[in-house]
């Protein structure tokens, strides 16, 4: 259970002169593709930019500049998948306190060797940040560590809400907020700072459909714990709200929306592609909604990129994923007659529609082939949807039988 004090727009404007020296103001960027897109103003707040590459090291830094030296000297311990470790390693760091970070098996490898180069001591421990998250509290039971929660408090809260605070001044004219959200810190404190002061404008959470504990949680009226996750995005992975989030994002937040998979890695792809911004799925959270629904953001809106720190494997994975969720991978299996210049027939076709052959490989010997066939399994990259649809014309006019 965290600390369920009440955050105040004067404590984050506090906050906001404590962390000045070690968090930077980052950009907020125009992004003329999804003004397009929307038909109004969209612009991106880049906390993929931030120091350790996330938002994290404000909260992180102002929970443990408020430590006693008596505290500081029993070290800290946190858990997280990735980005609370980095801020938690470098703020402790900056102010000469030993941490311990448990993070969950299969955290990112970058995440994980940045976390130990701010110099923390970082152990594996169970399958989800949940189970980290416990072993954690035992750590503190045993040492007397202060445990730095990674939402579930609000001294960290408040420190994530000097986002808030930046997003107004530097887009004063924002109708609406977009933030991804895992646990809430981020989205409560930004919700917090801004309507504090704009009441009106529209504070909008996104959620991995895959981890999505907000939507039922806020039905029930309570935090309610996911039995399962299954997600890319474990920067937002977190199978139950904190109880301090959860109140303000119950009480504040306009809505919470979900995304899937395939539209995450679309975001990460059009992000790096259009706004040359590498985001992690997470991160690309705010971009994947806007993308999914254009019509529903309708005046001016500010997406905010949570973070950038992104696995390079998991990147280039991501990167086909998200061409294949836009439609610029295509797989085809096509029936061609068995003779010599077929697949060259094939080939020219495909090369005269543009298509560009990625793979190819053809079988003989199936029980549903004529003596005179041969079925070609084809992965194409096309321009996108509509030229995809040309290359299948292309195909079918020429006679060959076509099944995706």
């Amino acid at each position: 259970m965290g600390d369920q004090g009440q955050v105040s727009l004067a404590d984050i404007e506090q906050a906001a002169a404590l962390i000045k020296d070690i968090a930077v103001l980052t950009p907020m960027e125009d992004s003329r593709w999804l003004s397009a897109l929307t038909g109004h103003p969209v612009l991106l707040k880049c906390e993929n930019l931030q120091r350790a590459g996330s938002f994290k090291i404000r909260g992180a830094y102002n929970r443990m500049w408020h430590l006693s030296e008596e505290e500081r000297a029993r070290g800290v311990v946190a858990a997280s998948a990735g980005n609370h470790a980095q801020g938690v390693a470098l703020a402790a760091q900056t102010l000469g306190i030993e941490a311990t970070i448990f993070m969950p098996e299969g955290a990112p490898i970058p995440k994980e060797k940045a976390t130990r180069g701010y110099g923390a001591h970082v152990v594996f421990h169970g399958r989800y940040l949940e189970d980290s998250l416990e072993e954690a509290r035992a750590f503190q039971e045993r040492t007397g560590a202060v445990l730095i929660h990674p939402f579930d408090n609000t001294q960290i809260v408040t420190g994530q809400g000097t986002v808030g605070l930046e997003i107004l001044d530097q887009a004063p004219e924002v109708d609406t907020v977009v933030v991804p959200c895992g646990g809430g810190g981020l989205l409560s404190g930004i919700a917090i700072a801004i309507k504090a002061q704009r009441p009106e404008v529209k504070i909008i959470g996104v959620q991995a459909e895959g981890a999505a504990a907000y939507p039922e949680s806020l039905r029930a009226g309570h935090p309610v714990p996911l039995t399962s996750m299954s997600t890319m995005a474990d920067g937002i992975a977190v199978g139950l709200p904190g109880e301090v989030p959860f109140a303000t994002v119950r009480d504040l937040v306009d809505e919470i929306i979900t995304v899937t998979e395939a539209s995450l890695s679309r975001a990460v792809l059009v992000t790096l592609e259009r706004a040359k911004l590498v985001v992690e799925p997470a991160g690309a959270a705010a971009v994947a909604a806007i993308l999914d629904d254009p019509a529903r953001f309708s005046s001016p809106t500010v997406g905010v990129l949570s973070g950038g720190n992104i696995d390079p494997l998991l990147l280039g994975k991501v990167i086909q994923h998200g061409m294949a969720a836009a439609g610029r991978y295509l797989n085809l299996q096509l029936r061609i007659p068995d003779r010599p210049g077929g697949l060259a027939g094939l080939l020219v076709e495909l090369g005269a529609a543009g298509a560009n052959v990625i793979e190819v490989s053809h079988a003989r010997i199936d029980a549903d082939l004529s003596l005179d066939e041969v079925e070609v399994h084809l992965q194409l990259e096309t321009r996108g949807e509509s030229h995809t649809e040309t290359v299948l014309a292309r195909l079918r006019e020429c006679g060959y039988r076509v099944f995706e």
